[in-house]
């Protein structure tokens, strides 16, 4: 569950600040209040985590003057100025700076009440967003969410980490749901543009004129932003459904890339979704134009490709949920981990999020098996048959690796827990330990 916002309240009357306080901390938010602007200041920087309601008139800072500065510092910052009578000029000009709204008074609590949800579900949604755009920055958090020990997971962190260090244009192609638009933000975070632009557009999501003002201009009237090329000069412009581009937008795409020169100005990452049978992202593309943006290229390995790295993803995934929906996580028997295993996953890791949330959810209702969710997957899977693809041993020994790798996650690394849970002797967990390269270090 979300934590509570927090509300500043900011008022020279002390009676109005605590009266303000008490009926919002009824409704479940955390306030704090401030007998002047200077002190709110004090308190209220850039990605405080909610908003501000002030009066308009105190002595010293008023709040026209604190809401001036509260904007210099983060214009995302939500504020509420409370007016009286005949400060209809004063309301005006504090929505001209960038006031979210403003109540008359007296006001009714409960329309104050509704102007602080609306405001703290904006702020929710404003202070998510610059989390996400900073983890996505972030090369060393990004690269650890490219979990998998499978040697094709080996070898997509390899040509991330050298690609992102090279200039030249990407094409990544992979099935769907394996995720390429990840791989995306990763070569943009690893590599020498982290700090600059970085711009994604889907070029299957527009009709073609709106694409192609989107992608080179000129943008209609009433669109303040720029072109795409133009926005993310200097940085990365990550073209979605890059198939999808008409033949007129990608001779002007070739255009483009041809007069930026080498090393481009801007990088241009290139991601192909084509799933038709003998449909390949090259026909799809004009020749020249896809020999261009494939200088490098990175192919996605399926998740049925991943080995044991289902059963980590599952695990891991499993366990996010189960916190988020306060409940254990399920226990994932030997027969269930083979059919993980054996599963063809046509969504692949997209499709394993999904299963591994509504086995949480069944499993917090007490019914339902792993094996119902992937047969509603698909109808026409197979029961799991051990002896093919792989022999019986190996299954044992991935059901064996999770087995131990969830105890000790669970117990935080206690040796003497674990033993006992999986009644084994120390030198049998440790060797065990050894063979599947468990390092009681990872889980401290």
């Amino acid at each position: 569950m979300s934590k509570a916002m927090k509300i500043a309240i900011v008022d020279d009357e002390k009676d109005m600040r605590q009266s303000i306080s008490q009926w919002l901390a009824l409704s479940g938010y955390d306030t704090e209040v401030f007998s002047s602007g200077e002190e709110a200041l004090g308190a209220v920087g850039a990605d405080y985590p909610g908003i501000v309601i002030s009066d308009i008139r105190m002595p010293g800072m008023d709040g026209i003057q604190l809401l001036r500065k509260l904007m210099g510092g983060d214009s995302a910052l939500p504020v509420i100025m409370i007016t009286g009578h005949g400060d209809v000029p004063m309301a005006v000009e504090a929505m001209r700076i960038g006031a979210f709204d403003f109540l008359e008074k007296p006001f009714n609590p409960d329309r104050m009440s509704e102007l602080a949800k609306k405001a703290t579900n904006a702020r929710r949604l404003t202070l998510d967003n610059r989390a996400l755009r900073k983890e996505l920055s972030d090369g060393g958090q990004i690269m650890r969410k490219l979990i998998g020990a499978s040697p094709a997971m080996e070898r997509l962190r390899e040509d991330v980490l050298d690609l992102g260090q090279a200039d030249g244009h990407v094409l990544i192609d992979g099935e769907t749901g394996t995720g390429k638009t990840l791989i995306a933000h990763a070569l943009h975070a690893v590599g020498s543009r982290a700090g600059k632009k970085f711009v994604l557009l889907s070029c299957a999501a527009m009709d073609e004129d709106t694409l192609t003002r989107r992608l080179f201009g000129p943008m209609a009237a009433d669109d303040s932003r720029l072109p795409a090329m133009e926005e993310a000069r200097g940085g990365t412009l990550v073209l979605e459904d890059v198939e999808a581009l008409t033949d007129a937008a990608q001779a002007k795409l070739l255009s483009v890339i041809n007069d930026q020169g080498s090393p481009p100005e801007t990088r241009i990452v290139a991601i192909c979704n084509l799933q038709d049978e003998g449909r390949t992202c090259e026909n799809a593309l004009r020749p020249d134009l896809y020999y261009r943006l494939a200088a490098l290229k990175i192919t996605v390995p399926p998740l049925r490709q991943r080995g044991e790295d289902i059963l980590t993803l599952f695990t891991r995934l499993s366990e996010q949920y189960a916190e988020e929906y306060g409940c254990d996580a399920p226990q994932v028997s030997a027969q269930e981990a083979a059919q993980l295993l054996q599963a063809p996953w046509p969504g692949n890791v997209r499709q394993l999020i999904n299963l591994a949330e509504r086995a949480v959810l069944q499993s917090r209702r007490g019914s339902g098996t792993i094996a119902s969710l992937l047969m509603s997957d698909h109808d026409e899977m197979q029961p799991v048959m051990t002896t093919e693809g792989k022999p019986l041993k190996e299954y044992v020994e991935a059901f064996e690796r999770m087995l131990i790798d969830n105890t000790m996650r669970r117990h935080k690394g206690s040796i003497a827990a674990v033993m006992d849970e999986l009644c084994l002797p120390r030198r049998t967990l440790n060797e065990k330990m050894a063979k599947y390269a468990l390092q009681r270090s990872d889980y401290l």
